[in-house]
């Protein structure tokens, strides 16, 4: 996606003036090919018969989540949902259901509302311009290049975080990538060397590289195919690149969360409002003290033979969340009426197909192993 504008950015300008942006850029697609060739990865579910559908879901499990966590929920999540036609008129919480331990939710809920949308507004065929992509929920820039370079061949850039720290040490180009001087540079020489020919190999010869080579810890830099190109190595700063996030200390959050059992030892799940954490996801009753439980009016709670399980930490990106799980004993109170899909008997043996929030799924695992 070169600009057709005559009028170059300052990054831009540099790129073409540098001679040793020059000299590197001049052969930079042919050594990620040849390499990609003899080194990259040919075998990945998603290589297989690469639709836009399956390169998409592919795409999204990817954001901040390895290759080995995601392959097993692709293999699960393609089986329910073999096309965007299923997946559109799946119910949510199906949809959550396979999600469940991959984290992001909002990921999900994205996929689900974009599902639909491809439906209704493009009968079922992805749209073929990146920026048509990239108006779907939970498609970024990024996103929507490889989608149309994997599955469509057209010519996109992509920046996913494997191929950030393969440009910035190559090019030793200082900052967080996340900053916006940073970022932008960083797209500038990504769609300068983005070939016109095997994009969709290039594509994922990229993503490889920063996978299987350019890791942020311990990079092969002997079996990289720029290893005489990189300024980062050359001038044995790898670790200095890419630029580090500014540091700081993450607040810690304190909540109640309460196990309400019945006799069939079945626990009380509360369905979360659609936006804020966890989102449509099943939860624990919640309150700030562990002592003043939530009003529920379709439900008996005995005070006696009260516990308290072992705390546990759940870290967000911006935040700790430390939680203190008490359980009671409870009944349903019959003829009592509960707000319809909020309330939730859940059997432990899991065979209720729900998304479940990750810490309350691992306490009702502990429940089930004690039991």
């Amino acid at each position: 996606m070169t600009s057709t504008s005559n009028q170059r950015s300052p990054y831009q300008s540099q790129f073409y003036s540098d001679p040793i942006y020059s000299a590197v850029s001049a052969n930079f697609a042919n050594k990620v090919l040849n390499w990609f060739d003899t080194e990259g990865r040919h075998n990945l579910p998603w290589q297989q018969n690469p639709t836009p559908y399956r390169v998409w879901i592919s795409e999204i499990m990817l954001q901040q989540t390895q290759v080995a966590t995601v392959i097993p929920y692709y293999h699960r999540f393609m089986d329910r949902f073999a096309s965007v036609e299923s997946l559109a008129t799946a119910n949510i919480d199906q949809v959550l259901h396979l999600w469940t331990g991959l984290g992001y939710y909002a990921r999900a809920r994205n996929l689900h509302q974009a599902a639909i949308g491809i439906v209704e507004d493009y009968q079922g065929v992805f749209p073929t311009t990146v920026e048509e992509l990239e108006s779907l929920p939970g498609i970024g820039k990024s996103t929507a290049g490889a989608i149309a370079a994997l599955a469509m061949n057209i010519r996109a850039s992509i920046l996913d975080g494997n191929v950030k720290r393969v440009l910035s040490r190559v090019f030793a180009i200082d900052g967080w990538p996340e900053q916006a001087e940073t970022k932008n540079r960083l797209w500038e020489i990504a769609e300068r060397l983005t070939p016109a020919e095997r994009v969709a190999e290039y594509t994922q010869a990229m993503m490889d590289l920063g996978a299987t080579l350019c890791t942020p810890a311990n990079p092969v830099c002997d079996r990289c195919p720029f290893n005489s190109d990189c300024k980062a190595y050359q001038q044995d700063c790898i670790a200095n690149y890419p630029g580090k996030k500014p540091r700081k200390a993450l607040p810690v959050k304190f909540v109640t969360m309460f196990i309400l059992q019945n006799e069939a030892g079945e626990v009380l799940l509360e369905k979360r409002p659609p936006q804020g954490i966890w989102g449509s996801l099943y939860s624990l009753p919640e309150s700030q003290s562990e002592t003043e439980l939530p009003q529920l009016n379709h439900v008996q709670v005995s005070t006696e033979n009260v516990s308290k399980l072992n705390p546990l930490r759940h870290s967000f990106s911006h935040y700790h969340l430390d939680i203190s799980p008490v359980r009671f004993s409870a009944r349903r109170i019959r003829d009592a009426v509960a707000e319809k899909d909020r309330w939730l008997w859940y059997p432990l043996d899991h065979s209720i197909e729900v998304g479940l929030a990750a810490p309350v799924k691992k306490l009702l695992s502990q429940l089930s192993h004690n039991q």
